[in-house]
């Protein structure tokens, strides 16, 4: 038996090892918080076009896009170091710690978003402001979906560890969900001015309810991890070296098997809309329809697919398929989107593309947290993902836009997916799997 010494709710309590704690209810925090961050990290995709025109004027249209996609992809460039040091708090300090900080974080950059002052008005003060919000976030998501994500898994028994950790991906789906309905309402109320000029400012400003609720979700969540364990050890060890807190090899083998995945995520939801309306000429309010579909599928379907995966103990030969479909169909995929005007059939494609993602999220998380043994695995999780989105999606709208415009082909960013594809399935071939370890 193992008794839990901290100011948590968990206090005096005994567990055993491995047992769940609270299982519901840090699902439903960690799922929610963690929803409530992507909505405001993700929330600036769904309006880059708009964005463009208010912060980073240019002399076409596409240039003009092309640094607003910029700025969306620098909040990736922070993904890194908020997971650097917000993972190794958590290892340290504790989960519930780490997380009540991003929930800090996510809305101070947001607010900065929310109320910067338009190129017009302040010049390049705004667009500063701006870019340091979206800087804020990255550091702050950074450090979120790593810690979030180890939360769950250490929330849970082993036999439901994919379902719980796909709640992860799920909320990433509600949120972009939410926030595309909530662009597609403004737009259909409206006026294409008013929502140049400050409707676009609306779904930042809703996000800023992350704060009270985030916080509020945060506080009743118990600590998985056991503070008496760090405590009895010497001080010495209190602060190891890098070199001991992370797990290098599984790292890189992670960051790369985010690849495939990550790139998908980015292109096929966030992407998605921007790439209807400036690439293929899409109506802004079709284009927000469709990504709703993606966002449901994602939400929905992921969790369902998760319980699949614990009832049948599948790791890697699951994900050898849910990698290798997009990368097939993709191109096709595209063509098709690029040849039809018919609302449904792209909804019908899109929700295609991202079925395979869904499928195999819960398995795929539970693959990578289960290569780091307890102590790392806040720091190896968040770092290992933060690297993978920085590296591969953050940018993955820039690359994509930047692909259609020299190739001249709206099917270009197929080939970004593709070179995505063969490095997951390399790093997917290398990476340990122990399934069920605590």
């Amino acid at each position: 038996m193992t008794t839990l010494h901290s100011d948590t709710p968990m206090a005096n309590r005994t567990v055993r090892p491995g047992a769940a704690i609270g299982s519901r209810k840090a699902t439903v925090a960690c799922a929610l918080g963690n929803a409530l961050e992507m909505y405001d990290f993700t929330i600036y995709s769904f309006f880059a076009v708009v964005i463009a025109k208010q912060f980073f004027p240019a002399q076409s249209p596409m240039a003009s896009l092309l640094m607003s996609l910029t700025a969306f992809g620098v909040g990736f460039l922070m993904r890194p170091v908020g997971a650097l040091v917000i993972g190794r708090f958590a290892d340290r300090k504790g989960r519930k710690a780490a997380l009540t900080l991003t929930i800090f974080l996510m809305t101070l950059g947001t607010a900065l978003i929310a109320f910067a002052p338009t190129h017009q008005r302040a010049g390049v003060f705004g667009t500063v402001l701006l870019v340091i919000g979206r800087l804020t976030q990255g550091f702050s998501a950074g450090g979120e979906i790593g810690t979030a994500s180890v939360m769950l898994m250490e929330s849970t028994s082993a036999a439901k560890r994919c379902r719980s950790v796909s709640w992860q991906a799920a909320s990433q789906g509600y949120a972009a969900l939410v926030g595309a309905g909530i662009g597609l309402l403004l737009t259909n109320i409206m006026t294409t001015p008013a929502l140049e000029g400050w409707g676009w400012r609306i779904p930042f400003i809703i996000g800023l309810l992350i704060g009270p609720v985030g916080w509020y979700i945060r506080s009743c969540l118990p600590e998985t991890l056991e503070p008496a364990a760090t405590c009895e050890q010497p001080a010495s060890r209190r602060k190891p070296h890098w070199r001991e807190a992370i797990d290098l090899r599984n790292t890189a083998l992670a960051t790369g098997l985010m690849a495939s995945a990550t790139i998908g995520m980015y292109l096929f939801i966030f992407y998605m809309p921007s790439y209807l309306v400036a690439t293929l000429h899409y109506p802004q309010r079709s284009a927000l329809a469709i990504a709703c579909v993606a966002a449901a599928c994602l939400a929905i379907i992921t969790p369902v697919a998760g319980r699949y995966a614990d009832r049948h103990g599948l790791r890697k030969k699951l994900l050898v398929w849910t990698v290798t479909l997009p990368v097939i169909t993709a191109w096709p995929a595209l063509w098709l989107l690029s040849h039809t005007t018919d609302v449904y059939a792209a909804m019908l494609t899109v929700a295609l593309l991202v079925l395979p993602g869904c499928v195999g999220s819960g398995a795929f998380f539970a693959l990578i947290m289960e290569a780091f043994a307890k102590p790392q695995r806040a720091l190896g999780t968040s770092v290992s993902y933060s690297f993978g989105v920085t590296l591969f999606g953050g940018f993955s709208p820039l690359i994509a836009t930047w692909l259609t415009s020299t190739l001249n082909d709206p099917l270009a960013p197929a080939f970004y997916l593709l070179a995505g594809g063969a490095v997951s399935l390399t790093c997917l071939k290398l990476f340990p799997e122990h399934i069920g370890r605590a």
